[in-house]
């Protein structure tokens, strides 16, 4: 690197005793220099040269003195780092100029020695400064990015430690959530393209801010479809817990929001929950061009499932037994063992349930009649007409009901 210093000074001779003294550092291409012979020429050489590195200023000179030079270049944007070259003794000055932002002083006659130290001196602070500065426009890009995948805090982190850190694609345990809208489809094809460029904005903007509120990554967003990552990036030891919170919380919210958009007269559908566990292959999939922060495998195809699941079953949220096991104190009822599409072993599966509503006497009838239906009792089917005659909207309940009056038996079921 060359290092280019203004010197700003109106006696005569020292451009010419600069270069001399100079001469090695300037062949070798490690230092360059400017003259200027009063602050208005500085300010003007400064302007057809920004790349200049340090300034080293007279105080007493024509026109603009050095002091008054140095509050115009503490005021601009760029600031660039300045010694001030005072008469020997002269304390006022030179504590001025200290207050004013100076980086040093030298005093007068200048000892050329002294010159080149305080200009080693300076030129280090300055590439350091640089250093700085390019490290955090760097962080803030990278936390920009990492904005769109991660809560707030996590983008920090990722931000402060580099973004490679974590990022390479491997196995790790996650809870994934996968949630979907049902008639989205219908919808795009009847709205005006203002109104659900509105919607889906507002939306996804919505479901991601419950997501970071639990600090889960979104890993993909595909129209109206949302993933939800947890333990990934970093260590989230209660994540099977803060997977099923936030199934909970966007269930609650996405209600919310059809219901406001209904009153508006436009018909969103309801958004449907699927919550599974288990190895994923996650990272950054878009290689050094592209950061596309996501997961593959089965166990991202799984919660996809149970999403859709949801449709046959009447629920707006459905999670696996990993999911529901890991949690801990989990609250919800039985859905049966469900052979999802493609598979041929059951997984079983549960509805999620808000402490109040798994207190209440309607899901101890359901665990009553789920556990007639598990044992293959005929009463069954007699437990679940009264559960659906007293609870009219429970669907779940309704699917059972149904299922035994179309003559199936038992809790497993094939869903399509």
């Amino acid at each position: 690197m060359t290092a280019t210093i203004l010197v700003v000074d109106d006696e005569p001779d020292l451009e010419a005793l600069v270069l001399q003294k100079f001469r090695r550092q300037i062949r070798d291409r490690t230092a360059a220099f400017v003259f200027a012979r009063d602050g208005l020429e500085a300010l003007a050489s400064i302007e057809q040269n920004p790349h200049i590195d340090m300034v080293v200023s007279d105080i007493n000179m024509p026109r603009m003195d050095g002091l008054s030079l140095l509050s115009k270049l503490q005021e601009a944007e760029d600031k660039k780092s300045t010694v001030i070259v005072s008469a020997y003794g002269d304390m006022s000055n030179i504590r001025t100029a200290m207050n004013r932002g100076a980086f040093d002083f030298l005093t007068k006659p200048i000892d050329f020695g002294d010159l080149e130290a305080t200009i080693d001196k300076t030129i280090r602070h300055v590439e350091m400064m640089r250093e700085a500065r390019r490290r955090q426009a760097e962080a803030e890009r990278a936390h920009a990015s990492l904005s769109r995948y991660f809560s707030p805090q996590i983008a920090s982190r990722l931000a402060a430690i580099g973004d490679s850190d974590g990022m390479e694609v491997h196995w790790r345990e996650v809870a994934v959530i996968f949630t979907d809208i049902t008639g989205f489809t219908t919808l795009v094809e009847t709205a005006a393209p203002d109104v659900l460029g509105t919607l889906l904005g507002e939306y996804v903007g919505g479901m991601t801010d419950v997501v970071f509120a639990h600090e889960g990554t979104v890993a993909k967003i595909i129209g109206d479809a949302i993933q939800v990552l947890f333990n990934a990036p970093g260590d989230q030891p209660d994540y099977a817990r803060r997977a099923i919170a936030c199934a909970h919380d966007l269930d609650i919210w996405a209600q919310a929001f059809r219901q406001r958009w209904t009153e508006k007269g436009v018909n969103f559908g309801t958004t449907r929950v699927g919550v599974h566990a288990g190895p994923a292959l996650v990272g950054n999939f878009g290689g050094s061009r592209f950061f596309d922060y996501t997961a593959y495998g089965d166990t991202i195809n799984t919660a996809a499932r149970l999403e859709a699941a949801n449709k046959h079953l009447g629920t707006r949220i459905c999670v696996s037994a990993v999911v529901a096991d890991g949690a801990g104190d989990f609250f919800g009822r039985p859905v049966g063992d469900i052979v999802l599409r493609g598979r041929s072993e059951p997984l079983r599966a549960y509805e999620p349930l808000a402490a109040a509503a798994f207190a209440g006497a309607a899901t101890a009838q359901y665990a009553e009649a789920f556990a007639k239906l598990e044992a293959g009792d005929a009463a069954a089917m007699p437990a679940f007409a009264a559960l659906v005659g007293a609870h009219a909207d429970d669907a779940l309940a309704g699917f059972h009901l149904k299922r035994l009056l179309n003559g199936a038996k038992g809790v497993r079921m094939q869903l399509e």
